[in-house]
């Protein structure tokens, strides 16, 4: 009996381990990073991919792009955003020591690398993370890289030296003018466009609206832009239809055919209807969740109170 326990113990602790934070990293009050030790997985990931993470047993299930994969150290990295119920609530109990409840992975088709010896990998705000990858990828596989990265001022500015060690160049855009040029990503875009006629790719990952202006700001020079979707999502496998995209005259489901799609064809309008599905649902369940985890002073202590 002494000897079962001891291997029933054993396995759930092998497979809790699967999932431990090894580092976290907070960019912004809102923005933070997460390592999470998963050999298997950091071996089998490729650049596009995202994964399907719960922080407890009772959580919800969020798709997150993979930003970065270590094969040597067995780590796969997230870059969440604090935005709703359940990403506030991770980032206040995801900390270094803890254990992620579960992480299916790595979903969806890897990025296509094309025979282009001259890419631009534009990420924006959250972006910049999962275009990390792709970057790397392209500067692998002898393309020479434009990056071109916005964020709002210079105080969210992150992974400025992992993209100087990849790129060929690298534009920084601001809102306010903080950091590198002010404007948009599309400023940016426009300026590696007349700079380098001979471009053949761009790859754009942020925000929806981001997204199609990327596209829009393509599209009179032809220059073939992808795009990755990240729209609702359950079970990751196409079955629940809630990632439907429209891209041309096809409906594709962005779990199993994308998340990478052709930013030209792409049915943004649609695809921005779908995202507000859901909102009000959406505030109801994050106001909910603050109200039930207000912070009272207890004897001097700090007590989060849970629902």
């Amino acid at each position: 009996m002494r000897t079962t326990r001891s291997k029933r113990k054993t396995v759930n602790d092998t497979l809790i381990n699967r999932f431990d934070i090894v580092r976290r990293e907070d960019f912004s009050d809102v923005t933070y990073l997460l390592e999470v030790h998963h050999p298997m997985m950091s071996r089998a990931a490729q650049p596009g991919q995202f994964v399907i993470v719960m922080s407890h047993s009772d959580g919800e299930r969020i798709p997150l792009t993979i930003a970065d994969f270590d094969r040597e150290k067995g780590t796969i990295t997230l870059v969440i955003q604090a935005v709703g119920k359940t990403t506030l609530e991770m980032q206040q109990t995801c900390q270094v020591g803890t254990s992620l409840y579960g992480m299916a992975g790595p979903m969806g088709i890897p990025s296509h690398l094309s025979g282009a010896k001259k890419v631009v990998c534009v990420g924006g705000g959250l972006g910049v993370a999962p275009v990390y990858p792709q970057a790397r990828a392209w500067k692998e596989n002898g393309a020479y890289v434009i990056g071109v990265l916005g964020f709002r001022n210079k105080d969210l500015v992150f992974w400025e030296d992992k993209f100087r060690a990849i790129c060929d160049e690298l534009i920084i855009c601001t809102d306010d003018g903080s950091a590198g040029i002010k404007g948009f990503v599309t400023d940016g875009i426009k300026l590696a466009l007349e700079k380098h006629p001979d471009i053949e790719e761009v790859v754009a990952i942020g925000p929806p609206v981001m997204m199609q202006a990327s596209a829009e700001a393509t599209r009179p020079s032809g220059v073939k832009t992808m795009v990755s979707l990240n729209p609702i999502m359950v079970d990751g496998t196409g079955m629940c239809g809630g990632c439907r995209v429209k891209v041309g005259d096809v409906v594709k489901f962005a779990c199993v055919d994308g998340p990478d799609f052709d930013g030209h064809q792409v049915d943004f309008a649609d695809l921005m209807v779908r995202l507000r599905r859901y909102k009000e649902e959406e505030k109801a369940a994050t106001e909910r969740w603050s109200e039930s985890c207000r912070m009272r002073n207890v004897g001097g202590e700090v007590i989060a109170f849970p629902e």
